[in-house]
């Protein structure tokens, strides 16, 4: 699989007076939908992509709801699904309650698998 990349200058932020580097910035080729997904998998299986589509949607619905109960989801070799937070900080642990979570985020960690794919990527200039 190759990924394309175009060439970005960006400037330092320690100092903005100093010329900026030039790094390499990924290029999206596009973009799947749902039911572009459903297709390419129902292409791949003995399901249909309504069987695809329903079951993803039931994806959908029960890794969020499993996550706000606070459950870490683990998707095998694909990855695991877990929350993290932000917070303000008190001086006594006594003083903290839930108001002093201030932003909760998904986060995604990949597996083998998820990881062997990436690793076999080349890159090509856009």
């Amino acid at each position: 699989m190759t990924v394309k990349y175009n060439v970005v200058q960006r400037a330092n932020p320690g100092d903005r007076t100093n010329p900026g580097k030039f790094y390499p910035s990924i290029v999206s080729t596009g973009r799947l939908t749902l039911r572009d997904i459903a297709k390419l998998i129902a292409d791949n299986s003995t399901l249909s992509s309504t069987d695809v589509m329903a079951s993803i949607e039931a994806f959908l619905n029960t890794v969020p709801a499993q996550l706000a109960a606070g459950n870490i989801v683990e998707l095998g070799d694909f990855g695991t699904f877990w929350l993290r937070n932000s917070g303000e900080g008190e001086a006594n642990a006594d003083d903290v309650t839930a108001k002093n979570v201030t932003n909760l985020l998904p986060r995604f960690t990949p597996g083998k698998e998820f990881k062997k794919v990436l690793r076999n990527v080349e890159f090509k200039k856009a």
